[in-house]
């Protein structure tokens, strides 16, 4: 007749043997449950794709990558890894710079850098001071897209930009409260005088989310 621990062991060893024997042995290391309960799922996550992320997808390239900006300096950063990046990929690659689908983000306040000089020499004045920024040469409010010179290089070698709509609606807010405009009117003056290769997304922290999903790899400009 089974004594009481007797009785207690065969129940422990019943119960364990539900779960299979290399999951005792693991229990006793006490790590293997939840590296058995990951497995037993055998599900991988798949994010949920939306049409209006697909040109990431149509950009050229065996290598993805996109760079965070969200201030002046970030921005002025971003293009600065852009340009080391390709130059090294080339040097030490081989690769073209149509290898590379190459995307930044610009999102709160580097957010303007992505609109043309029209708009800068129109509204220069109420980006500046939105931002905090002025012309790093003058000291005084811009009146161009200071960052152009070395944004156009890079547009020619086939870099995107994924320009915040958030921020550019806020951006035409304050220009309104300055100018007396309208909003819309503003908003879409700006959204119409971007830079070539631009893709107005509806959030720069959205855009991020999106290419990291679709393959690309990240770097924060600042």
């Amino acid at each position: 007749m089974p004594t009481h621990d007797s009785s207690r062991i065969l129940a422990r060893r019943s119960f364990f043997s539900k779960f299979g024997v290399g999951l005792v042995g693991g229990a006793a290391a006490g790590a293997a449950v939840p590296q058995q309960a990951q497995s037993a799922e055998g599900t991988r996550f798949e994010s949920l794709r939306h049409a209006q992320d697909d040109w990431l997808d149509q950009l050229p390239g065996v290598h993805r990558f996109v760079v965070d900006t969200t201030s002046p300096a970030g921005f002025t950063t971003a293009l600065t890894y852009m340009n080391n990046y390709f130059a090294a990929s080339s040097s030490d690659y081989g690769l073209k710079d149509a290898d590379s689908a190459v995307v930044i983000v610009a999102r709160h306040d580097s957010t303007p850098f992505a609109y043309n000089d029209k708009m800068w020499e129109k509204y220069g004045k109420s980006l500046a001071e939105r931002g905090g920024f002025v012309d790093p040469g003058t000291k005084q409010p811009p009146v161009v897209n200071v960052y152009r010179s070395g944004l156009d290089g890079l547009l020619h070698r086939g870099v995107h930009l994924a320009v915040c709509q958030m921020a550019t609606r806020a951006n035409a807010s304050g220009i309104a409260q300055q100018t007396g405009g309208k909003i819309d009117d503003i908003y879409q003056e700006l959204t119409s005088n971007l830079v070539p290769n631009s893709h107005m997304v509806p959030a720069g922290i959205v855009a991020v989310n999106r290419a990291q999903e679709r393959g690309y790899a990240f770097a924060y400009g600042g």
